[in-house]
């Protein structure tokens, strides 16, 4: 049928959207990671590298483990703590000359926004208790920051809220 705009057309038109503002792009299935993780790790480490290029690898390391790693909290306090190292850096322990030391490992450049990276990627998998596959993920230096679940604008019998059960059934299954 003509004229029918599908999702994955709805999806290609959003993924153009932030290509024209400047966002890289990858086809999720295309990366090689873990896909028990959200991260897109090789940016990731890319940015933190470059965002703190005077913390020693072992701060960086810190940074890393503490980031795939959250305490066991629920969603709330999890979310609070992902805030507080986005805009506050991610506090590390890290050893110089045999003596430790503690520091901050920046994940973004509010005063350069050019140091960052920006990546659009869709059908991006992980797997947090069953496979989650959202429409687009925007990644912030390697950091899922927007899960985007999409809906053929041109179906009737679909609307929002379908979009907003499905992600949410994927991101909490």
């Amino acid at each position: 049928m003509s004229g029918f705009y599908t999702e994955a057309d709805y999806e290609n038109s959003i993924i153009e959207l932030f290509r024209n503002m400047g966002y890289s792009y990858v086809y999720g299935p295309d990366v090689d990671r873990d896909f028990n993780s959200p991260l897109y790790e090789e940016e990731l480490n890319a940015a933190l590298y470059r965002l703190n290029p005077t913390m020693p690898e072992d701060g960086i390391t810190d940074a890393l483990f503490k980031l795939k790693n959250f305490e066991n909290a629920d969603l709330v306090q999890k979310n609070a703590v992902f805030m507080d190292y986005i805009q506050h850096g991610v506090e590390v322990r890290y050893f110089v000359k045999g003596e430790e030391r503690s520091g901050l490992v920046y994940l973004v450049d509010y005063k350069n926004p050019d140091n960052n990276s920006f990546v659009v990627a869709n059908q991006w998998t992980f797997i947090e208790n069953s496979n989650k596959r959202p429409d687009v993920l925007l990644f912030l230096n390697g950091l899922p920051v927007v899960l985007i679940e999409l809906k053929s604008p041109s179906r009737e019998e679909t609307d929002a809220s379908e979009a907003y059960i499905h992600a949410d059934t994927e991101l909490y299954a």
